[in-house]
């Protein structure tokens, strides 16, 4: 896989990793947040990781705090939240910035190698999503509004 495997992140204990263990799957990488229009969005993404997790294919899940302070929550008051609503089984990282100075070294590659409209770095909400094929290459990235079961054909495809 390529350097996005390398890149540093956090465990949701706090535990410092990187992506070494999705080396050769197909991801979908989310910012997510528990108080957010979107977060019904859980739903559909725990359903698309059950549908093809055995085919090589995981979830990430980002919880971000910088949209409207929809995710206030601490790491474990978070992982309850997801396993309780949404009975999330995808792995839940712990909460990071994706913009700005103190942006996440992981979404800062995510937004230069697929930048949104009109080549805009900046992620404008919560659950934008990113879609990595086996090799680590970042595929395509998808807008809040793009419900999770509308990404099942682009995902098949890589998988």
């Amino acid at each position: 896989m390529s350097e996005l495997t390398t890149i540093p992140v956090r465990t949701a204990d706090g535990n410092a990793g990187d992506l070494s263990a999705y080396a050769g799957k197909v991801l979908l990488i989310v910012n997510t947040a528990s108080k957010c229009g979107f977060t019904p969005q859980y739903e559909g993404l725990e359903a698309l990781h059950r549908r093809y997790a055995d085919r090589g294919f995981e979830v990430l899940a980002f919880p971000c705090n910088q949209f409207g302070a929809q995710e206030p929550g601490d790491a474990a008051e978070i992982a309850s939240f997801c396993s309780l609503t949404y009975d999330v089984t995808f792995p839940v990282f712990a909460k990071v910035e994706v913009n700005g100075d103190k942006a996440a070294p992981l979404f800062r590659h995510l937004k230069k190698e697929a930048p949104g409209l009109l080549g805009s770095q900046a992620i404008k909400w919560n659950f934008t999503k990113f879609l990595i094929d086996r090799s680590g290459t970042v595929v395509s990235r998808y807008a809040p509004t793009t419900k999770p079961e509308e990404l099942a054909s682009d995902i098949e495809a890589l998988l």
